[in-house]
């Protein structure tokens, strides 16, 4: 569905312009009306346009009949892996995709991995994949997105799965949108929870919305594939059967050549080489600590307990610590064994990013913060006396040792 403007009706008037609450109409150079990509679809200026030069299109690039969509079955997981190695989000998203493969009634589970070998594809299997997908071209070693779009599409045009899954993460945030465009589906992303609507073949995508104030539920009912990126953390892995047995189907990486290149990857070694999502332990500082000084202490509290510094958005923002450490709505959903909040008061957005970790420690001055109410243990203090205590008593069990 569009809003269009009828050049040959257009007076050029500039009534639509300022009939229109998301400034998505402009005028171009030979002074007509044109639309561009902000509009809402609310259709406000075709009642202002004193000419009937607006009008509503439904040219959608590709009609799907629902006749066709029986034409897909199964689940798709894309196994990201990183220097050889499968993303833990991997083995999260065949846990959730075999629940779905199930509830639509035992169809197949396949996932589709680029740019390792078979041994990591017998990996995916054990952890539940029916069949796996590979293309170990060791030039898809490093993410692409041009070739990773292309290959992804290239699977899902021949195999049509009714649903197909990716991380949330830097790698499926970038090209995962890219496949969809291609295919014309839709896509959710940033899903926090994944269900079937009982008595039809559905995806229910469930994602926080509106800063994590409501949880928004999506449907994608006239398209196939149904595409949604899961944040990592949020799906608990599946059990591992190393006799399970299943097919690897190597690919061919498509000819067409890719209009970039990877030259180098720069790893950012401030997060103690410990990514935030696979960590145990987290340490993190929020505004309360009242400068970038207090991440010197919170990162020898992570040191002493093998785990790493995390930040709210407010400490971000105030340029304390660099964004990779950023945990919330913003920043990355963690589900360490310990969270420990330190001077963060609990805003809603950072709450949606941590509150399924297993045990959280929350330190604050202030004892009505919000940080208190999903906290297992809560200590009301200055975290400037709290933190040197707990960093001088794990250091006298340690017989006076460090880290």
């Amino acid at each position: 569905m569009q809003i269009k403007v009828d050049r040959e009706l257009c007076t050029g008037c500039q009534t639509c312009i300022t009939s229109c609450p998301y400034d998505a109409i402009a005028m171009s150079e030979d002074d007509k009306a044109t639309i561009n990509e902000y509009c809402q679809l609310c259709r406000a200026c075709m009642s202002a346009c004193p000419e009937g030069a607006i009008k509503e299109y439904n040219d959608s690039p590709v009609q799907i009949k629902q006749g066709d969509l029986s034409a897909y079955n199964g689940v798709l997981v894309f196994a990201e892996q990183r220097d050889g190695h499968i993303a833990n989000v991997a083995f999260e998203l065949l846990s959730a995709g075999r629940r779905l493969a199930d509830t639509l009634g035992n169809v197949s589970l396949s996932a589709a991995l680029f740019g390792t070998d078979e041994a990591a594809a017998s990996e995916l299997i054990k952890w539940g994949a029916d069949t796996v997908y590979l293309c170990d071209d060791g030039a898809l070693t490093r993410f692409n997105d041009e070739p990773y779009a292309e290959l992804l599409s290239k699977i899902i045009t021949e195999h049509k799965p009714e649903i197909v899954l990716a991380g949330a993460t830097a790698v499926g945030r970038s090209f995962f949108p890219r496949v969809a465009a291609r295919l014309h589906a839709g896509l959710t992303a940033d899903c926090t929870s994944l269900e079937i609507e009982e008595g039809t073949r559905n995806l229910l995508a469930i994602r926080p919305a509106f800063g994590g104030n409501i949880m928004a539920t999506i449907m994608c009912p006239d398209t196939r594939p149904q595409m949604a990126t899961v944040r990592p953390k949020v799906m608990k892995t599946g059990s591992y059967d190393v006799d399970r047995k299943g097919e690897i189907i190597k690919i061919e990486r498509p000819a067409k050549a890719s209009r970039t290149k990877v030259v180098d990857v720069v790893k950012d070694d401030s997060l103690f080489n410990i990514s935030l999502q696979d960590a145990e332990v987290i340490v993190s500082g929020g505004r309360g600590l009242g400068g970038a000084k207090g991440f010197e202490m919170l990162k020898e509290l992570a040191a002493l307990l093998s785990g790493t510094l995390g930040a709210s958005r407010a400490a971000v923002d105030e340029g304390w610590i660099q964004y990779g450490h950023q945990v919330g709505q913003t920043g990355k959903t963690v589900c360490p064994k310990i969270y420990i909040a330190c001077g963060i008061s609990g805003a809603v957005q950072h709450m949606v990013g941590m509150q399924s970790s297993d045990i959280i420690v929350a330190i604050n001055k202030n004892p009505e913060a919000p940080i208190f109410n999903i906290a297992n243990y809560g200590i009301v203090g200055d975290l400037y006396e709290v933190i040197p205590l707990a960093i001088k008593k794990i250091k006298e069990d340690r017989g006076g040792r460090g880290i």
